[in-house]
């Protein structure tokens, strides 16, 4: 096996989720994910002295159930770690195996060179730290704007009492845990207004990924109320259409992009909407019992906190942030 792909697969069970000797540990991967990734975790699980249990099965539709076998492992497993394209998240099983203590760590679709540029080539330390940073910074601020080049223009109002996601577990068990290079701000949805603009890529439905057209949407109290573009944006409006349910079309979440390893869009949004400096939006609250869930990412942002700039055309410019992400991109590729 190569050796950058066993560097990173020890890595992501030695830094990212660190399994310890005993622990059992499931690893999914559907048809559609990359199988190697999955075998070359599960074979440093075993190196650690863990147990690991890795199932393939045909893949399902993002969010839905996984197979019941695959439910019933997830229960007893310590670390539940998904390659799947069609990932568990917001599952049933997903809820079940987090109340009995499991850490899901959501990778989906993640190939063996995405797993060497995001995880084994970069300083997943600092990372975290950036992710803390981000957080804290963009909590302790009133209102935020988001606009692009693409004329993206939204305002919206954070959520102080907000589900507190992005902040460090203050135990090691029963919680949901997302690839590095990434960190978010609690936004309350119907706050959001002004026009949405996805640039970069947009996943799911299916039919989407890269856009060749941006999508742009006008926002209005939280609830996407217009579409405009190509033919992506018919496809996006269809698919939302679709789903049956209000909460489908509402602006559900924010986050920032800045792994080292991600310089552009590829199509696959585990990666995508961790683009150095880009922003990731969620449509479609689960929260609020929207049968769906979709991530869109604009390029070349611009945010400021209250009046105070984060990012100018999608690079950092915050004095305390700054210096950490020009680390990031000074380290990677060593290790």
């Amino acid at each position: 096996m190569n050796r950058e792909v066993r560097h990173a697969a020890r890595v992501l069970v030695s830094d990212v989720r660190p399994v310890k000797e005993g622990d059992q540990v499931l690893i999914t991967a559907d048809d559609q994910a990359g199988q190697l990734v999955g075998q070359a975790v599960a074979n440093e699980v075993e190196a650690l002295g863990a147990l690991p249990t890795l199932l393939t099965y045909p893949a399902v539709q993002a969010m839905a159930e996984p197979p019941q076998s695959v439910a019933r492992v997830a229960e007893g497993a310590q670390h539940w770690i998904n390659f799947s394209v069609g990932y568990h998240l917001y599952s049933n099983a997903y809820d079940l195996a987090l109340s009995q203590g499991c850490v899901y760590l959501e990778l989906t679709g993640m190939d063996e060179d995405m797993m060497i540029r995001t995880v084994g080539r970069v300083d997943n330390d600092l990372l975290t730290q950036v992710r803390d940073v981000l957080y804290k910074k963009s909590q302790a601020a009133d209102s935020l704007r988001l606009t692009s080049p693409a004329g993206c223009d939204l305002t919206m109002t954070i959520d102080k009492a907000g589900d507190p996601f992005w902040e460090s577990s203050a135990t090691d068990i029963g919680y949901g845990q997302m690839l590095g290079g990434q960190s978010g701000v609690m936004i309350i949805r119907e706050s959001v207004n002004g026009v949405m603009v996805f640039d970069g890529a947009t996943w799911p439905p299916d039919e989407l990924g890269l856009l060749d057209n941006p999508i742009s949407m006008t926002v209005r109290d939280g609830y996407i109320a217009e579409f405009d573009g190509g033919p992506e944006a018919d496809i996006y409006q269809r698919w939302l259409a679709d789903a049956d349910h209000q909460d489908a079309m509402i602006f559900d979440h924010f986050c920032y992009g800045f792994n080292p390893g991600v310089q552009h869009p590829t199509g696959k949004i585990l990666e995508d909407e961790r683009v150095f400096g880009c922003v990731q939006i969620g449509v479609g609250a689960p929260a609020y019992g929207s049968p769906v869930h979709s991530d869109g990412v604009v390029l070349r942002p611009s945010v400021w906190l209250d009046d105070t700039q984060l990012q100018s055309d999608g690079q950092y410019v915050d004095p305390d942030v700054a210096p950490l992400t020009d680390r990031l991109l000074a380290s990677r590729g060593s290790y």
